[in-house]
């Protein structure tokens, strides 16, 4: 377990890994449909951050990259296939993480929101739109701020 978390259960350190599956299939699927390429995409991201990351969370994306696909897969297997209801549930699944973040050191559980709401924001980017312009659906716009989870806003955070 990556040492910034190491005083959270496996369970609750498992959630915080979840949530960006969970984000994945939340904003891809907020149109009805979870694309492909979406979810390409949110892989490709989330590689990335494994090796130009923060400090704090270069080691959690890394865990989290070990089966990120797999667990992908298993949610949208696992969740209701009706949008409104797997919206639900996935909105239910991220509420819980804010006392899970609350027991982070302020600059981690700010690095780690931060980095949820930008992961989102480059999923809902991922399809539609010409030429990268209108990419982001209204629906994907209404939900990509991930109203759920409390901000967490640190003194040392950059802009």
């Amino acid at each position: 377990m990556n040492p910034y978390f190491a005083h959270l259960t496996e369970a609750e350190y498992q959630q915080l890994k979840d949530a960006l599956a969970l984000i994945t299939i939340y904003i891809a699927g907020a149109d009805g449909e979870v694309q492909h390429e979406e979810t390409e995409w949110a892989e490709k991201v989330a590689e990335i951050r494994s090796y130009k990351m923060s400090e704090d969370l270069l080691g959690f994306y890394k865990e989290l990259n070990v089966d990120f696909h797999d667990k992908i897969m298993n949610f949208i297997s696992a969740l209701p296939r009706d949008t409104v209801k797997r919206n639900d549930e996935i909105e239910r699944l991220l509420t819980e993480l804010n006392p899970i973040m609350a027991k982070l050191e302020l600059h981690v559980g700010a690095h780690l929101y931060k980095s949820y709401v930008s992961f989102a924001r480059h999923v809902a980017k991922a399809t539609g739109g010409f030429l990268g312009f209108f990419a982001i659906s209204p629906k994907e716009k209404a939900i990509m701020g991930l109203k759920m989870l409390t901000p967490i806003i640190s003194d040392d955070e950059e802009e």
